[in-house]
């Protein structure tokens, strides 16, 4: 966003979670801090984010062992936009942790999964836009395949109707109050979601969905390294 100079006006702030311990992949390294197409993951959505102009801030929120002595090659980065933030026991403690880390001038946030390296520009635009015009955004994919819900014995109990659901992905994008306050309500009524939006939504907050990307995959095992680094390839 360009103010009356025609200057850019750094008013966005980024929370990247990466306070996750790694359990569905092998080995003692943080899935976050490993090597994917190229580079250690969360180094791809830092320098993503990085490339706006308009982002003021770029909060990396770290398990509390690393938050102290981040790996060097974080500070590849612009380091004058880079904040280092003490993950929590549970996500939305990491989110609320980093939230409180911005700035005075961010009057957007974007949230985002540091195991979703690969998100391009032209989502986190379609976020920032909606979240310009007063609402929370999130990029998502129509769901392909039919959804089961099932009960506690495994047996089907629901079929929904597939051209209502979609696949969530990050960023999700928030006017700073809307984001700020769900958190704090969230905190307050001891609420925890697997994504921001839903506790946005459980405040009555106006949220919608912007098309999200094939390559805003998440990563969670090692096989899905692999499926990162072979899209690379084909992309390239």
């Amino acid at each position: 966003m360009s103010n009356a100079s025609g200057a850019v006006t750094r008013d966005i702030g980024v929370v990247i979670v990466a306070a996750g311990s790694s359990s569905r992949t092998a080995g003692a390294e943080l899935k976050q801090f490993r090597w994917v197409a190229g580079k250690p993951m969360l180094l791809h959505s830092v320098q993503r984010f990085m490339e706006r102009a308009d982002v003021a801030i770029v909060v990396c929120v770290l398990p509390k062992s690393h938050a102290g002595d981040p790996p060097p090659w974080l500070f590849q980065c612009d380091v004058d936009r880079l904040l280092v933030s003490v993950g929590g026991r549970e996500r939305g403690e990491s989110v609320l942790n980093g939230l409180g880390d911005m700035p005075p001038e961010v009057r957007f946030v974007l949230v985002h999964d540091a195991a979703r390296p690969l998100v391009d520009g032209e989502t986190i635009e379609r976020v920032v836009t909606k979240a310009r015009e007063g609402v929370g955004a999130v990029p998502a994919l129509p769901a392909t395949d039919t959804i089961k819900e099932v009960d506690e014995s495994g047996a089907i109990v629901r079929t929904p109707d597939r051209t209502k659901l979609y696949h969530a992905q990050t960023p999700q994008g928030f006017p700073r109050e809307m984001i700020e306050e769900a958190y704090v309500r969230a905190k307050s009524d001891r609420v925890q979601a697997t994504d921001d939006a839903a506790l946005c939504e459980r405040i009555g907050a106006h949220v919608v969905i912007v098309a999200g990307s094939t390559t805003g995959m998440k990563v969670t095992t090692d096989e899905d390294f692999a499926r990162v680094d072979a899209l690379m390839k084909l992309v390239r």
